[in-house]
């Protein structure tokens, strides 16, 4: 069977970004590494009006990955002083502008400060539709992929589906982002080619483009670029172009 070739669709409706360099940044600056990630967080709110006034319609952001705790406690602390600022800072601009905030990760190892904090920015923006950011915290895709197969299992477990009942359609309907489209393009910043535990199962049939900039640096003009390369490239989710068939 040749499946359809998709070449009207030229912007990626999700890009996933895996946000990496900001430590390597502030070094290259001189600076504190809290410095970093300040400026890191600074580029968010732009890139993602970049994003909505080309189309793209959501946006998820690797902020905070669950081996991401393995860091300095002092880092650690830095992180989410910045994340609470962030959203207690943007949040109305957002809003107001039409941007839903969403968040996916655990949030039981979170304290119960941030935790509300997620919660009333989700319902704040939850009847936002002209675009969506993502946030992944406490977020791993193998937590992900676990998480829904043990949902799964308690509903067989509690006769309410049975096991012949379950398939990709189902598992990927407990996911994290089960209720947006999978990422089309995944950017991977600082210079490493490796996805670090993130949307494993949703990256399955994801563009992937690297860059050696770092995440501070990154500019709309490169955000262009990557989507320039998206747009060029044939995706045939494991068939074959029609001609190619004929």
């Amino acid at each position: 069977m040749n499946l359809p070739v998709n070449t009207t669709d030229k912007v990626p409706q999700h890009i996933a970004i895996i946000m990496d360099g900001n430590n390597r940044w502030a070094k290259k600056h001189g600076v504190p590494g809290p410095i970093g990630h300040r400026a890191g967080a600074d580029i968010v709110k732009p890139l993602m009006y970049a994003c909505r006034d080309r189309g793209v319609k959501t946006l998820t952001l690797f902020a905070f990955s669950s081996e991401n705790w393995q860091r300095p406690e002092t880092e650690v602390r830095a992180l989410m002083a910045l994340l609470s600022r962030y959203l207690r800072r943007e949040i109305k601009e957002l809003a107001a502008d039409g941007v839903g905030i969403r968040f996916i990760g655990r949030r039981d190892r979170l304290s119960p400060r941030i935790a509300k904090l997620l919660e009333q920015s989700e319902e704040a923006t939850q009847h936002n539709t002209e675009a969506t950011l993502v946030l992944a915290l406490d977020y791993g895709g193998r937590w992900d992929v676990s998480s829904a197969a043990a949902s799964l299992a308690k509903d067989v477990a509690g006769g309410r589906i049975n096991a012949d009942d379950i398939n990709e359609q189902l598992l990927s309907s407990r996911m994290s982002l089960a209720d947006q489209p999978a990422p089309d393009l995944c950017i991977r910043t600082g210079g490493e080619w490796r996805l670090s535990n993130f949307l494993l199962w949703q990256f399955a049939y994801a563009e992937l483009w690297f860059t050696d900039t770092l995440w501070p640096d990154f500019t709309v003009n490169e955000l262009d670029v990557a989507i320039s390369h998206f747009s060029s490239r044939e995706r045939r989710y494991g068939g074959r172009p029609a001609e190619a068939s004929a």
